[in-house]
């Protein structure tokens, strides 16, 4: 799992310019939000995998979403369900949600509403690409796992592999300062 790759297309010019669109936002507001808040709803995102009460439901929503095509990034993110990316927010941010709203409102001086749009539209596309990488991975380990147990039953979804889960989330922000990779990716914005 690589995180640069990831904040790459989280952050990509046509990324920042469609969720703009979407939110009727300048581009420069856009990346001041995900700069102060993709960190939280990363570490949402490790808090999710480690909690064995959260982790099935997060395996399974990462599992849903790694099917979605990112391929054409404008296109998904036109498409995006903002009520739908308002509930996976309100997930990975828990009891912190206001919180990080209002730092990336300070942040980037819009209102609360203006920023949990932004995150809205942002928070599907993460959660696709954190489905998808973790779906990569996943098939890469399990051709080393003994072949017979494989035959005998369907192949493990995320959520039947609860450890990889947490062990891929936990290895990506592993000695990663988000932070300024994500404000190298904005050019210092």
């Amino acid at each position: 799992m690589d995180i640069n790759e990831l904040m790459g297309q989280m952050l990509s010019k046509d990324s920042i310019k469609e969720i703009s669109k979407k939110t009727g936002t300048t581009q420069t507001d856009v990346k001041k939000v995900l700069a102060s808040a993709l960190p939280s709803l990363l570490l949402g995102a490790e808090k999710q995998a480690n909690d064995a009460g959260k982790l099935s439901g997060f395996a399974g929503a990462l599992d849903d979403h790694s099917k979605d095509d990112v391929s054409d990034i404008v296109a998904f993110l036109k498409n995006v369900d903002m009520e739908d990316g308002g509930k996976i927010v309100g997930h990975l941010l828990g009891s912190g949600r206001a919180a990080a709203t209002k730092k990336a409102a300070a942040a980037s001086g819009l209102d609360r509403a203006n920023v949990g749009n932004i995150l809205s539209v942002a928070a599907p596309l993460l959660m696709t690409l954190l489905g998808q990488q973790t779906s990569q991975a996943q098939q890469q380990v399990q051709p080393q796992m003994n072949i017979l147990p494989l035959l005998q039953s369907q192949p493990q979804t995320n959520s039947q592999n609860p450890s990889l889960l947490s062990g891929l989330l936990g290895s990506l922000l592993k000695n990663v300062d988000v932070g300024s990779l994500i404000l190298n990716l904005l050019g210092g914005k």
